[in-house]
């Protein structure tokens, strides 16, 4: 994933670092003509408009507001065209983003509404990506991402919350988002709707009690228990979850404060094979590990 990135580094001259999503509710749209490209988006619109099909389209009304991004993957030609966006410029021969926007939060999370249904069996997705230029190395490096393949299917609007897995504890300068309808075999009419999108809540101070290098989630994979092992080096408060690729909370224990290492075990038997996300928490720190049922 870091060549996708070695363009980002033209971001550097947007002044506004601390930028938020470009057209976060959708609601700016430019015209061309014969149909509409969300504002700050990169869409296969510009691709597809030969065949007269249009993967990107301006829903209304919006949950709230005027409108929203409907990504529906439609026929041209031999081939369906995935409906895919992404925060700034798309690569529509790859479906990967040549850049984003420019951004040096720690945010928690992803969050928004969205409703979603295949037609086939190849699930689309939603991902985002926090990146940073390293000098010493010559390229980007990986702050954090947060990633959900889509399932089942969502017929009114949802909210959602994909949290952030942090690899890196410097802040990033740059994040890009990527949506799609469809995975690797898009089929007619599936869709993704989405709206409202946020880089919500901060990690940016991460907490001195917290030991991050002791952190160990085991078995992982795991079938039946896992256990969710760390060191404190103060008297904290630890709040630990486990939650679904939407953001819904699962289980949560919350643990006594104890000065030395913090272990508690949770039974995983009744959730359904697929990953899932271990949060950490406690007055300052929002921690996010990804674990594999099976």
């Amino acid at each position: 994933m870091k060549n996708l990135f070695l363009t980002f580094v033209a971001l550097a001259t947007i002044s506004n670092v601390n930028a938020q999503i470009p057209n976060t509710g959708f609601e700016n749209w430019t015209s061309m003509g014969s149909y509409n490209n969300p504002d700050g988006w990169g869409t296969l619109n510009d691709l597809t408009t030969a065949a007269a099909v249009y993967t990107a389209e301006k829903g209304t009304p919006g949950s709230p507001g005027t409108s929203y991004l409907k990504l529906t993957s439609k026929t041209a030609g031999p081939t369906v065209a995935n409906g895919v966006a992404v925060s700034g410029v798309l690569n529509p021969s790859t479906l990967q983003p040549v850049s984003g926007f420019a951004y040096a939060g720690q945010p928690s999370a992803l969050t928004g509404k969205w409703q979603h249904m295949i037609y086939g069996s190849s699930q689309g997705s939603i991902s985002a990506l926090l990146t940073r230029w390293d000098a010493a190395s010559g390229m980007r490096v990986t702050v954090a991402s947060a990633n959900v393949t889509l399932s089942g299917m969502a017929m009114s609007w949802a909210n959602f919350s994909i949290p952030f897995i942090y690899l890196d504890s410097q802040a990033p300068d740059s994040c890009v988002i990527i949506l799609k309808a469809s995975g690797m075999n898009p089929t007619n009419m599936d869709y993704l709707w989405v709206d409202n999108l946020n880089l919500s809540g901060n990690v940016a101070e991460l907490s001195e009690n917290l030991n991050l290098n002791s952190i160990q989630i085991f078995p992982n994979p795991s079938a039946e228990l896992i256990t969710v092992s760390f060191n404190s080096t103060d008297k904290s408060n630890y709040t630990v979850q486990i939650l679904n690729q939407s953001g819904q909370v699962l289980q949560q224990k919350d643990l006594e404060p104890i000065n030395g290492n913090i272990s508690t075990t949770f039974s995983v038997v009744p959730l359904s094979k697929g990953t899932y996300f271990v949060r950490i928490t406690d007055q300052n720190t929002t921690l996010t590990r990804s674990i594999i049922l099976n």
